[in-house]
């Protein structure tokens, strides 16, 4: 997810990591590449749990973890080596001058907006404007977390927190891009999504390679379960060692929604991921349908 409180040059890289630590809280990482021309904010849209509070959300701190997701990729073969991270930095980012709760969270300045009328009591130079969030009307009851960023351009280490989720048995990745204040159907991706989940390890099959996607879950499963990867005692609890890795890529021009999935495979039946970019196809497979209707009355007709 790339929402900015202002205008950026790009954004790459992405990187998301997702679990559930409880029956109603979910754990979630996220690493990017970026440039932007003046100082910025990372905001990502969270479906916490009614009624939101400012301790809804617990930020944790992976300052002592850069290699968080480098070392989720050691898990599947190598698709392509890790970019290296831009060098180029500016002067850090005031603190946030509101009533919000500011937390020190490794190299960011954090706080937690428990409603959308709560941006008022945040520093407005780092708020994306109201206007943009009326086109995404499903947020209108959700919570914000939003990071400060020091630079101006590099790979921060990842931001993560623990948050009470109103989604028991979903799993939620931010991903709709917000970069110039406006709110664009299709945007171009560069993604890749990690996750745990128990339900997941119990009905995959053995481990095949980098590209080939379980038929029971949609992801790709990992070699191996994760303390084989990872350093588990640098996580800050973010990572169950002796669960296995799921993952996805997105990359291209894709619709601009989050990806939510299902913690739950029903048995023999693929997972019903409610993937935002596919709904460009449901008028598309209608209109094959009513074509093979059409001329499967017309040949009853000519017999």
């Amino acid at each position: 997810m790339c929402c900015f409180a202002g205008p950026v040059r790009s954004v790459t890289n992405t990187n998301l990591f997702a679990r559930m630590t409880g029956r109603d809280t979910q754990m979630l990482a996220y690493q990017m590449e970026f440039e932007t021309e003046e100082l910025n904010a990372m905001i990502l849209p969270l479906p916490v749990r009614l009624s939101a509070r400012e301790d809804s959300v617990r930020f944790i701190s992976l300052k002592g973890y850069d290699q968080f997701f480098d070392h989720l990729d050691n898990a599947f073969p190598a698709i392509t080596p890790p970019s290296n991270s831009l060098s180029r930095s500016a002067a850090p980012m005031a603190g946030i001058d509101s009533q919000l709760v500011v937390h020190e969270v490794g190299d960011f300045v954090a706080s937690f907006v428990p409603t959308m009328k709560d941006f008022s009591r945040l520093d407005q130079r780092f708020v994306i404007p109201e206007s943009s969030w009326d086109k995404i009307p499903h947020y209108s009851d959700y919570g914000f977390a939003v990071f400060q960023l020091k630079n101006l351009q590099g790979k921060p280490h990842p931001m993560a927190f623990e948050f009470e989720t109103r989604m028991r048995d979903e799993i939620f990745f931010p991903t709709v891009h917000i970069h110039d204040g406006e709110v664009h159907r299709r945007e171009a991706f560069d993604h890749t999504l990690y996750l745990q989940n128990a339900k997941f390890d119990e009905v995959v099959t053995d481990y095949v390679n980098y590209h080939v996607k379980d038929r029971r879950t949609g992801f790709v499963r990992s070699r191996d379960i994760a303390k084989k990867y990872c350093k588990i005692e640098k996580s800050a609890g973010m990572i169950e060692p002796d669960l296995l890795l799921h993952r996805i890529t997105m990359s291209g021009t894709l619709e601009n929604k989050d990806i939510i999935t299902p913690l739950a495979v029903r048995q023999g039946k693929s997972p019903a991921f409610r993937f935002g970019h596919l709904l460009p196809f449901v008028p598309v497979l209608a209109g094959l349908g009513w074509i093979v209707n059409r001329r499967n009355q017309l040949r009853k007709q000519g017999s």
